[in-house]
């Protein structure tokens, strides 16, 4: 059978696969196709026509099982790295660039003014290369035809072109890595959202990401449970629960629930926070063991590699480098330049050949860097510009909607990284609750205020960072068998 698949850069493939072939195979088929050797973080997605959405295709079943006439699906980012410098291959980077490119043209990713133009001047960098007043003239017109944003304006293509030409020596690759150095600081990057209700009928948005769940309200995040602090995961009809440790003063567990808009959805949401859960923190998926006696519940189980899984798979493969072209896969008009790519170990080996301007992989590591890293600082003037070209959109916007004007309206969403503490969200009302709870009665002690950061979340203290944890996710508040340790 044909299978029409559209690619991260637009281009549409068709592969001719085996009627019994299974998700796993048309993943196979596909990142063989474009040499992609770091498959484990992507997947593919199909149109539901009931359910009016697109849902991920399971890598264990069947096509015909899941998709129906026509087969036409997306291949897109399934798992995005907490740390995309740890990848091995450029081609890897090249295709996440794509994905979150994607996410901030789409709005999924929510980016301030000075954010959108470092990541386009980037942008340009790694499909133009170097900025040439000959080749590219003098005004904005070489990049007109890019998307950079939803809704992009002549004064950000200006502010594009201001910080491109201070890109001069960095190629492609570099470019890329800068791009996703800064895309991870990103308060929703790699975030899964799923729209949902609380106790109080509040219309509440839940996601998912490497770190764990995250819940937002009137697009700020309001509570935090990270993975560590999760003992199961369970759903019912159209309920969502969690069941958490007990806090520093708390001897009891509690549950938190949330209702969401069918059963389906509840069920969609639990299998991503099990495949989430399993990527990031196990060694190795738990194995699917027919039982003995009948049982009650989903058997839905991880089936790919993890994250730890994936990492030593490359380091044992034996391959060089690949070499690919970038095709201006970001414009949307007829842009043909090619760039091709040079490694990024040629780079770290033998030195950039336009000279050290950048930064290596170690610099962008380094926390003591800055929250929108370039490659080299930028002109005093260029830092103006932006700045007061910041300030001009906080003054209109403030004056258009009576707002106050500590209030940054640049982002959608708080700008802290994920692991920020919860104070930090510009809230002046009264936050309310997240969800209901079910709790067993404790013994009255002062409670603990809830906090944010580090590896417990906004639910209690972290675990020590060499004790690996095992949060037991079940489906139908069935325990799933505790062989399977988890990743520190």
């Amino acid at each position: 059978m044909i299978v029409e698949v559209n690619l991260l850069d637009g281009s549409p493939l068709q592969l001719e696969i085996s009627s019994k072939a299974t998700g796993e195979d048309l993943i196979e088929a596909i990142t063989k196709s474009i040499n992609l050797l770091e498959k484990d973080y992507f997947g593919v997605t199909h149109y539901d026509k009931k359910d009016q959405t697109r849902i991920w295709v399971q890598n264990d079943r069947k096509l015909n099982k899941q998709m129906k006439e026509p087969l036409k699906c997306w291949f897109q980012v399934r798992f995005y790295p907490p740390d995309p410098a740890q990848l091995s291959e450029d081609i890897t980077r090249y295709q996440l660039c794509l994905q979150i490119q994607q996410d901030v043209k789409s709005g999924k990713l929510p980016c301030s003014f000075v954010t959108h133009a470092l990541l386009g001047a980037y942008l340009v960098q790694s499909e133009l290369g170097d900025y040439d007043p000959v080749d590219h003239g003098l005004s904005t017109d070489y990049i007109r035809d890019f998307d950079f944003a939803p809704n992009q304006s002549e004064d950000l293509l200006e502010r594009i072109m201001e910080v491109h030409k201070t890109l001069k020596g960095q190629s492609p690759a570099e470019a890329e890595l800068h791009y996703l150095d800064n895309a991870k600081k990103l308060a929703m990057y790699g975030v899964s959202l799923h729209p949902a209700r609380d106790s109080e009928g509040v219309d509440i948005m839940l996601g998912v990401c490497s770190s764990g769940i995250l819940v937002y309200r009137d697009r700020l995040r309001i509570n935090r449970f990270a993975w560590p602090k999760i003992i199961k995961i369970s759903y019912k009809r159209n309920g969502f629960y969690i069941k958490i440790r007990p806090g520093e003063f708390e001897h009891f567990e509690s549950t938190v629930g949330f209702k969401l808009e069918n059963h389906k959805a509840a069920k969609r949401l639990w299998k991503i926070c099990v495949e989430h859960h399993s990527f990031f923190r196990l060694l190795s998926p738990d194995t699917k063991e027919k039982p003995k006696f009948p049982r009650f519940g989903s058997r839905f189980r991880y089936s790919g590699r993890t994250q730890h899984q994936a990492k030593k798979n490359i380091s044992m493969a034996d391959r060089t480098n690949p070499a690919f072209d970038r095709s201006g896969s970001h414009g949307r008009g007829n842009n043909t330049t090619n760039l091709s790519s040079q490694s990024m170990q040629g780079i770290s080996r033998g030195g950039s050949p336009r000279g050290n301007t950048s930064p290596t992989v170690n610099d962008l590591e380094n926390p003591a860097n800055k929250r929108h890293t370039l490659a080299h600082p930028l002109p005093n003037e260029v830092h103006k510009e932006l700045e007061e070209a910041q300030n001009k959109r906080n003054l209109k916007n403030n004056d258009a909607g009576n707002i106050p004007r500590n209030f940054d309206m640049s982002q959608s969403y708080p700008q802290d990284s994920v692991t920020g503490p919860s104070q930090n969200m510009h809230n002046d009302n009264k936050v309310p609750k997240p969800a209901f709870t079910e709790q067993k009665p404790v013994v009255p002690q002062p409670r603990a205020r809830t906090r944010g950061g580090g590896g417990g979340g906004a639910l209690g203290p972290a675990l020590p960072p060499q004790v690996p944890s095992s949060p037991i996710l079940s489906p139908n508040n069935t325990p799933l068998p505790a062989s399977s340790q988890a990743q520190p």
